[in-house]
């Protein structure tokens, strides 16, 4: 069976504040701004995409859970989760879709308990530092991995 031309967009706790929230470290674009810049890098490709935020852990474990029936990756931003979360991290493990990590803010350079990342083993991709414009930039990776076409 073809794989589904479709990629879960995942994003944690805080981001719902995006716009407001520190726009000398991630801006001033808004959550729905993020949103749209994903799903036109993949529709440019072919692929829809689907968005889920939570500032509640389960629901997003939850929407990766549902990931395997009808997408083909995921894509990341799992908020302060990243550094604290390893049932986050089982669950992108568990699923066993290709996994694109992606934060705003250059983690490693920034306080030293953000610099750990425990999706960063079972993510195929690492987008950081990039802006909101590393969500396409995310994307635009996946999709060549799912597709086979080159390397991460």
């Amino acid at each position: 069976m073809p794989s589904p031309r479709r990629l879960l967009l995942v994003n944690g706790p805080n981001l719902n504040l995006l716009g407001t929230r520190e726009p000398d470290v991630y801006g001033t674009a808004t959550l729905a701004d993020v949103e749209r810049i994903a799903a036109d890098a993949a529709a440019a490709r072919g692929f829809e995409l689907r968005a889920v935020q939570s500032n509640h852990e389960g629901v997003l474990i939850d929407a990766i859970h549902s990931a395997r029936e009808d997408c083909a990756g995921i894509v990341i931003n799992p908020g302060g989760l990243t550094h604290t979360s390893v049932v986050l991290r089982d669950a992108l493990s568990a699923v066993a879709l290709p996994v694109a990590e992606v934060h705003i803010s250059d983690v490693r350079a920034r306080e030293e308990f953000r610099h750990h990342s425990y999706v960063a083993d079972v993510a195929v991709v690492h987008v950081v530092g990039e802006g909101v414009a590393g969500y396409a930039t995310a994307v635009e990776r996946l999709i060549r991995v799912v597709t086979g076409l080159t390397d991460n």
